[in-house]
């Protein structure tokens, strides 16, 4: 599947429902899609045109065009609708360092669309921006004017998660067949990184993590790649793109269900205390991976 919002639900090898046929069924391009699609007006399908071409854009491009297209939203009349592209252009806008300004336009859109929707509005589409925007808020340190009982409910689920992530404890084989178990690796950095062969930020964002994990493995650093696929699938992947760091499988996705994933790449660090020390929601730099390091010590 090309990865549309943010790879919400999970993706089988042969066949898989996504929650975003649910949200936005003219995003998806599937077999599985929905027959009705979403009818756009003639001043919401440009903006949505723009969204979907977001991904083709030089990085310095992309980031002026998002903060333009969330400045474009904002005058639309209230509507389902509008609350769907601001959604759709939120979970875009965390696909690599388009800066802090960009992602508080893209926050205070989403954040103004969800104040417009009906309050007897409690469909796919709203819950999803509300924990879109909660995301936003917790991990990427934009601010919003929002008092919504829903948008609160939002922040304490995740708060909620993060204390279960800090408990969680897994143990799973490598395609080597060496055992990891995160908890056995208190002394060292851990990047724990969910990820799937199908899923372009993904791809994106591992040449990064592996120059970094040559450049700290003598200090400490592992990385813990965790993918739900067969290993059929994922040893050829690997093994074409050259990567070094530990590659882990999770048949069940039960470790990504300890960690709450509902979308990839997402990818947590703990200190050598073990102590979850920051998160990523979406796909990260290296720039952006070397601040989150910073976070747990090193340098």
């Amino acid at each position: 599947m090309e990865r549309t919002l943010r790879y919400y639900g999970r993706q089988a090898a042969a066949g898989a429902v996504f929650l975003w046929l649910a949200i936005l069924p003219a995003v998806v391009a599937s077999p599985l899609q929905a027959q009705q699609d979403v009818v756009w007006s003639a001043q919401e399908r440009p903006i949505y045109d723009q969204i979907k071409t977001l991904r083709s854009l030089p990085d310095d491009v992309r980031a002026r065009t998002t903060k333009n297209i969330a400045l474009e939203i904002r005058p639309l009349p209230a509507s389902l609708n509008k609350l769907r592209l601001a959604l759709y252009l939120a979970s875009r806008a965390t696909e690599g360092d388009f800066g802090h300004d960009t992602l508080q336009e893209v926050a205070t859109t989403l954040a103004e669309a969800l104040q417009q929707a009906p309050p007897e509005d409690k469909t796919t589409v709203s819950t999803s921006a509300y924990s879109e925007l909660a995301q936003l808020v917790r991990y990427e340190g934009v601010h919003v004017s929002l008092d919504s009982p829903d948008f609160k409910a939002a922040m304490a689920k995740l708060e909620a998660d993060d204390a279960r992530r800090q408990q969680a404890n897994f143990t799973l084989t490598d395609l080597e067949g060496k055992s990891w178990t995160l908890k056995d690796l208190k002394g060292k950095i851990v990047l724990v990184n969910f990820w799937a062969t199908w899923c372009p930020p993904c791809q994106k964002e591992m040449p990064d993590l592996n120059a970094l994990y040559d450049r700290f493995k003598d200090q400490g650093f592992v990385i813990l790649a965790i993918s739900d696929e067969e290993a059929g699938t994922v040893k050829p992947f690997i093994a074409e793109r050259k990567i070094t760091y530990p590659i882990l499988l999770d048949p069940g996705h039960k470790v990504g269900d300890l960690f709450q994933v509902d979308g990839i790449p997402k990818s947590f660090v703990y200190n050598r205390e073990g102590k979850l020390v920051t998160e990523s929601i979406d796909m990260r730099t290296r720039r952006q991976f070397l601040e989150m390091l910073a976070q747990a010590g090193l340098q």
